[in-house]
């Protein structure tokens, strides 16, 4: 791959998040054609997390769905995608609430593994306080290590006996793209080819590039840095040379490439203004879930005061004719949007050629 110098800006990296695919309960889009067995409504639950008990709220929102058993049948393998963009408990996926996912699935017989490919972290690619491009493996390696022991998600997955995989190395295979926007395949772990579903678990935050963090953003921590680059800037300058806004075709790409469906947004805590991470931490409380990422997504923005043409990933989903296109078409389960929306303070909005010479320059 043809190297190339990007830039440095004091945000971390623009990984997490996402969702396209051919699952029976994913999205039904002009990609992969008609799906057999659609359910006649996507489905969204709002749940509240109260006194702290998140495992129950999960649990809920799940419930609401239709239950684990319905909104995954037929679908053994399941890979959960959480966003750890970096080894920071503020800005990335409560490790309790992909524990309490990981549990449920297991309680289901499912096959559960947890995959990551994060952004960056001290002493591997952020080197006094700069954040550096890498695609060597032994640095990739040892950072995805670090991210995972930080967090807490190296001694959950080993209680509950489930594979970390670190998606940034290992066996990487190139997947064809039948409407590719950045490129014509994208090159991906062969885990994420192997499972019946990414379940697709972010926090929910503002992000200056992408304006949210939600499922179908979070897909973006699947591209491997021994290609794309630990900070994915690879990829983003030539999304970039193709027009891409707000790393949206990037995005979609990644989409595309893999089978997506079942989706859970830890809100929590969620992170507005300056994200995905030099924002304000926001108490929300809430678990969302989806049977399809566009319309959780949908859901999501607008709990946040977003609106959905505000966000070019979403708004470029549907001008590529991917539905549900309406909020009103969504069935919501649970709370309504009105009982929790809150205006978020919104990021300032940087295009990649904005920043790609002033952050993550440095390569090493």
């Amino acid at each position: 791959m043809k190297k190339n110098r990007i830039s440095r800006r004091t945000f971390i990296g623009t990984t997490t998040v996402a969702a396209l695919g051919s699952s029976v309960f994913g999205m039904r889009n002009i990609y992969g054609g008609d799906l057999k067995h659609k359910p006649s409504k996507d489905i969204v639950s709002i749940v509240k997390v109260n006194n702290g008990d998140i495992r129950t709220a999960v649990e809920e929102a799940i419930d609401l769905l239709g239950g684990l058993k319905t909104v995954t049948k037929g679908q053994e393998s399941i890979m959960l995608k959480p966003n750890l963009v970096a080894p920071s408990r503020d800005y990335t996926t409560k490790v309790e609430v992909v524990k309490a996912v990981a549990q449920l699935m297991q309680k289901a017989g499912k096959n559960v593994l947890i995959g990551e490919g994060s952004a960056a972290a001290p002493a591997f690619n952020v080197i006094d306080g700069e954040i550096c491009r890498t695609n060597k493996q032994n640095i990739l390696d040892g950072m995805q290590k670090s991210v995972f022991d930080a967090l807490g998600y190296t001694e959950m997955a080993a209680s509950l006996n489930i594979p970390l995989i670190n998606l940034h190395s290992g066996d990487i295979v190139e997947v064809k793209l039948k409407n590719g926007l950045a490129a014509k395949s994208v090159k991906i772990h062969k885990k994420l080819v192997d499972v019946d579903l990414v379940c697709s678990i972010p926090m929910m935050k503002t992000h200056s590039l992408a304006t949210v963090t939600l499922a179908m953003k979070n897909l973006i921590g699947l591209y491997p840095g021994t290609e794309y680059y630990a900070v994915r800037s690879w990829l983003h300058d030539r999304a970039a040379e193709k027009g891409s806004l707000g790393v949206a075709y990037e995005i979609l790409d990644m989409n595309q490439a893999v089978t997506t469906g079942l989706s859970i947004i830890d809100a929590t805590s969620a992170m507005e203004g300056n994200g995905p991470s030099s924002g304000t931490l926001v108490d929300m409380g809430l678990i969302v879930a989806g049977t399809s990422p566009l319309a959780t997504d949908m859901v999501g923005a607008t709990l946040m005061g977003f609106d959905i043409s505000e966000i070019p990933f979403l708004k470029l989903a549907h001008e590529t004719g991917m539905i549900p296109k309406l909020l009103e078409v969504i069935e919501i389960r649970g709370l309504h949007i009105a009982e929790c929306k809150r205006q978020f303070v919104k990021p300032d909005i940087f295009k990649w050629t904005d920043i790609n010479k002033s952050w993550g320059a440095k390569e090493i």
